[in-house]
């Protein structure tokens, strides 16, 4: 068919198992076009995530061209199974042409009907720049709705009508603002009038789906962009309501920001460093408790926020929840939340109390905490993110966390000392001691086959030679700690 206006041609790099499908729909008399996500980041030298053809040709008929697919759901979309290695590859989805009716859960068309025209196709997709189709066999384009014009501007723009397009799916406006954050590009003026105009329409929408769109945000290069963006429209009360809390909060003299603006800050500072997805949530929501605790206080003249961190941990779960979070990504996030003021004065901190923090989120949530609170001090305005009292504290985690030098390293103990034939007393540990030191000198003797036979020969010498190398082993083992802890400490220009 020819599709008349919008028709041009180009070369597109696609992977063979994507033009072995679409030539196998071809060759059984059928139309095939790569459309979507994947035709719009081909376009701008971007790879795309996953893949997805569009076809004149019935799910039965789709089917019956391949030896593997499943055809699970009510929207005509037929999974095929290809030999790639590729996981985004394994699986590619093709879909007929659809006509959708309306969308009364401002969601999901109550009904969809297969079409054998591309253009009812395009027509029912979200923005200009995923309604672009292509055919890799021919190189033959067809953007009927401008698509390439607003990649070329760099902008989102609604296919048609944006109420229609908004009305019919709600979390289309939370994804325009996704995609504005992954890709750069701004929203255009009547598509961004149409998402204040359809805003509380994503009221509809699961927690699941918003959920979704927002950790995709998150994990944008921008995401501090999306989420003002997300206020400025009028949907992030649908999505991060208690964020809003925080606009024209203002803090105490150490913040140059109100409390919304230094989440966002502290937020893009983790995004900015492409730290973890819990380091960026937690550096969002780590100061949501604030609005709730600010006091003034007329002695120092100035807001305070005490326990801000532990009821902002109980609404962090409380919005994480709502949300439909794993309870695993709840707990990290509220727990770095939870203990993210745990700073002290370097001159008086402990190994001891350093010791508590990382029992209380986890050895494998400690470097998330010190993130966040590099995010949190970014966000303040700031210039230096790591002054010396936080590298003090970096310092004392990792010689916290590291394994102490000690006779448990042995691949040998007093248990087995005693079944060798030695007898209980202080002469085991004299001879462990002796052991150590031998293996600092030389990790390779650390074997159980080379200590039992050192150590069967030290049982035949006297107390007294077997006190002398016992001390002497003390004596390196001390020797041995204070360098590695002098090491950490230069790492961290803390000497």
């Amino acid at each position: 068919m020819n599709y008349n206006t919008g028709m041009e041609t180009a070369q597109l790099t696609v992977p063979p198992a994507i033009k072995q499908i679409g030539e196998t729909i071809k060759n059984a008399g059928f139309e095939s076009y790569l459309v979507g996500g994947c035709v719009r980041d081909l376009m701008i030298s971007r790879e795309p995530k996953d893949w997805d053809i569009t076809t004149n040709a019935t799910p039965e008929e789709i089917q019956g061209l391949f030896v593997e697919t499943f055809y699970e759901n009510t929207y005509g979309t037929v999974g095929v199974v290809t030999e790639s290695e590729d996981p985004r590859l394994k699986v590619v989805e093709v879909t007929p042409y659809r006509i959708e009716s309306a969308y009364t859960n401002a969601r999901h068309p109550d009904e969809v009907r297969f079409s054998k025209n591309l253009t009812d196709d395009l027509k029912r997709r979200d923005f200009t720049i995923n309604a672009i189709a292509y055919d890799p066999s021919s190189g033959e384009l067809i953007d009927l709705h401008h698509g390439r014009e607003d990649l070329a501007r760099r902008v989102i723009t609604a296919v048609g009508d944006p109420h229609e397009r908004f009305a019919e799916d709600a979390l289309r406006m939370l994804r325009a603002i996704r995609l504005a954050a992954e890709l750069d590009f701004a929203i255009e003026t009547q598509t961004a009038a149409g998402i204040v105009g359809n805003a509380s329409q994503l009221a509809k929408i699961s927690k699941e789906r918003i959920r979704d769109e927002l950790t995709r945000i998150l994990m944008s290069p921008r995401p501090m962009q999306a989420i003002y963006i997300a206020q400025k429209l009028g949907i992030l009360k649908y999505v991060l309501p208690r964020l809003e809390d925080g606009i024209g909060i203002d803090q105490n003299q150490a913040h140059s920001y109100d409390v919304f603006e230094h989440l966002m800050r502290a937020m893009q500072c983790a995004a900015d460093k492409n730290w973890p997805f819990e380091v960026r949530l937690a550096a969002l929501l780590h100061d949501v408790g604030k609005p709730a605790t600010r006091v003034w206080s007329e002695e120092r003249k100035d807001w305070s926020f005490h326990g801000h961190e532990v009821v902002g941990a109980r609404m962090a779960k409380d919005i994480l929840r709502d949300l439909k979070f794993p309870k695993e990504t709840i707990d990290a996030v509220v727990s770095l939340i939870r203990w993210h003021m745990f700073f002290s004065d370097p001159d008086t901190v402990t190994l001891s109390a350093v010791r508590r923090i990382i029992n209380n989120v986890g050895k494998e949530h400690i470097k998330e905490l010190l993130d966040l609170r590099i995010c949190d001090r970014v966000g303040t305005g700031r210039p230096k993110e790591q002054p010396f009292r936080l590298r003090k504290y970096m310092s004392m985690v990792d010689e916290a966390l590291r394994d102490p030098i000690s006779v448990g390293m042995l691949k040998i103990d007093g248990t087995r000392l005693m079944t060798l034939g030695e007898k209980p007393g202080p002469r085991i540990g004299w001879i462990l001691h002796a052991l150590l030191e031998e293996v600092l000198d030389d990790p390779q003797k650390n074997t159980p086959e080379y200590l039992e036979n050192k150590a069967s020969s030290m049982m035949k010498m006297t107390t007294d030679e077997l006190r002398e190398i016992g001390e002497a082993g003390k004596e390196r083992k001390s020797e041995e700690d204070e360098a590695a802890v002098k090491k950490l400490r230069e790492k961290h220009h803390v000497n």
